[in-house]
């Protein structure tokens, strides 16, 4: 394989320098013969979609090869890592592919009958079996549990949780003690304390977090994935629900406040990483839409890009532009921190030491 160089100002850094790729990893020492790729501009590394569902489409669970194609459209808009937050199909096939993002599997959403999309998750009729649930999506998964926190409880018009928090308890128990971190899609307020009382590693969605909960979460050290482009949708599903105005009404408040509340947790320092809840009701390829997201909610732009890039990939245990790292880098003319619609025109993508755009 041909040896790679690039120049450029590398993020998150301010320092413009030379760099190598070879067999797949970067190098700071000068490589003989190597072909220049990149002569300036900026160097990101790789974007990251901690929200994404590869294996889920509108009109039904797609094929291994329609899961590929979703996979394409993330790597081709700079996402080159990304955490798939529960899948119907089994994706495994793909994580061997040198030219798709790397996957980080979260294995099936774990919920209960009539509490969440019909055929998507593992349903359990009885509260105490989430901990085998969990034993088992903690072992097929690569070291991430998705529950469903709360969905809409028709016998209540509302959301609700689905989970006793002591079963949260043991739960989260069993999934640590097996090294896997635990994640909730949470849309309410009334299930967040009992989950982040249990450990819960992470919050997706987060928009009933209130400041008491917000508190709580920024001592615990859990993190949020807010989705923020995904809670646009939130005012078509309650004009949907006609027969629970409830729950209609609920939907639009947490719409109209989501920037508030996010911007809350930001002040009060929990984690927020960039995820845009891609499949389903929403586009592959949307990164950059979440990205500016977060920025309008009052993050910085250096910091929203960091939450959909060098600080996602520590998070989820991935280096950025390092010497002897893996060789995942984004190419842009401009810098992104003054600019973030930057994001959108990559002139290089170098994906495992290799160009794939």
């Amino acid at each position: 394989m041909t040896a790679l160089h690039l120049r450029g100002v590398v993020l998150p850094g301010e320092e413009t320098r030379d760099l190598w790729v070879v067999n797949g990893r970067i190098r700071f020492t000068p490589v003989p013969n190597a072909e220049t790729v990149v002569n300036g501009g900026f160097l990101v590394p790789g974007l990251v979609d901690a929200h994404c569902h590869i294996g889920i489409s509108p009109s039904g669970n797609p094929t291994l090869e329609e899961a590929a194609e979703q996979a394409e459209i993330d790597r081709d808009s700079g996402a080159l890592l990304v955490r798939d937050c529960g899948s119907p199909i089994d994706t495994r096939p793909l994580q061997e592919r040198l030219d798709l993002p790397r996957i980080v599997r979260a294995g099936r959403h774990i919920s209960r009958p009539k509490r969440y999309i019909r055929y998507l998750g593992v349903e359990l009729e009885d509260p105490e079996q989430l901990l085998e649930a969990v034993a088992e999506q903690a072992a097929y998964g690569d070291g991430w549990v998705k529950l469903v926190g709360d969905w809409i409880d028709r016998s209540v018009g509302d959301l609700a949780p689905l989970w006793p928090d002591d079963v949260l308890v043991k739960a989260m128990k069993v999934a640590h003690d097996a090294g896997a971190r635990v994640t909730a899609h949470v849309f309410g307020e009334d299930s967040i304390p009992g989950l982040l009382a249990a450990g819960i590693d992470c919050i997706e969605h987060g928009t009933g977090l209130t400041a008491d909960t917000i508190a709580m979460m920024a001592s615990s050290g859990a993190a949020l994935v807010p989705t923020l482009i995904n809670i646009e949708l939130f005012p078509d599903l309650a004009a949907n629900a006609t027969k629970y105005p409830i729950y209609a009404a609920h939907m639009r408040q947490l719409h109209a406040s989501v920037r508030d509340t996010v911007r809350t947790a930001v002040e009060a320092g929990i984690p927020v990483y960039a995820g845009t809840d891609a499949g389903g009701g929403i586009d592959h390829g949307r990164l950059v839409d979440e990205i500016e997201a977060l920025h309008s909610t009052g993050m910085s732009r250096t910091d929203a890009l960091a939450a959909g890039s060098w600080a996602a990939r520590g998070w989820l245990g991935y280096s950025g532009i390092e010497d002897g790292s893996a060789a995942d880098i984004v190419a842009y003319p401009a810098d992104p921190r003054t600019d973030l619609s930057v994001l959108r025109s990559p002139t290089r993508i170098v994906l495992r030491g290799r160009i794939v755009r």
